[in-house]
């Protein structure tokens, strides 16, 4: 007999549901082929209370009890076209929303969200909803007021080989030291 640890006893199996779908109707496959159970679950590496669930949905229902349906949850608060809407507006920037920076916050874009969907959200999930549209959170890079760009690149190309500390040419090894 095999025991699983509790967490993978109580985790979502790897996979898009499709995936999930194809590994069910692959297990009633070789369910009708006279492979054992234990077989079966051994091969897809799952447990064998899983194949005799399926094998059971099968059974009942047929091929539709082995369909993958949708994860249930809370549905979205903004629909797919306000999503849409709101990646416009934040790569249009928050100069053309109103802000007088250039840096998106998880609080201006609540506050966008609010004014534009009468759709409420907090600041710690927008991080979420953004990253589901494909935005990346991004850091701005700390520049010093008084840098002076070209001197830098005037710095670099005349002074820093003259300042640069060179490796010492290397020996070869079979030079005894």
């Amino acid at each position: 007999m095999s025991y699983y640890p509790l967490w993978e006893v109580l985790m979502r199996p790897q996979g898009s549901p499709a995936e999930l779908e194809r590994r069910r109707v692959r297990a009633i496959e070789l369910l009708q082929r006279d492979i054992p159970v234990h077989v079966v679950a051994e091969r897809l590496g799952v447990d064998r209370r899983s194949v005799r669930r399926w094998k059971r949905a099968h059974r009942g229902q047929g091929p539709a009890g082995l369909r993958a349906r949708p994860a249930s949850g809370r549905p979205p608060k903004l629909t797919a076209t306000q999503r849409q809407q709101l990646a416009r507006i934040v790569v249009a920037g928050p100069e053309a929303a109103g802000y007088a920076t250039s840096l998106w916050t998880c609080r201006r874009i609540v506050d966008v969200i609010r004014h534009q969907f009468k759709v409420v959200y907090h600041p710690d999930h927008v991080g979420r909803l953004l990253r589901a549209s494909g935005f990346r959170p991004q850091r701005p890079q700390p520049v010093a007021k008084e840098r002076d760009d070209r001197r830098v690149r005037e710095w670099i190309h005349q002074d820093w080989a003259r300042v640069k500390k060179t490796r010492p040419p290397r020996r070869p090894p079979n030079l005894p030291r």
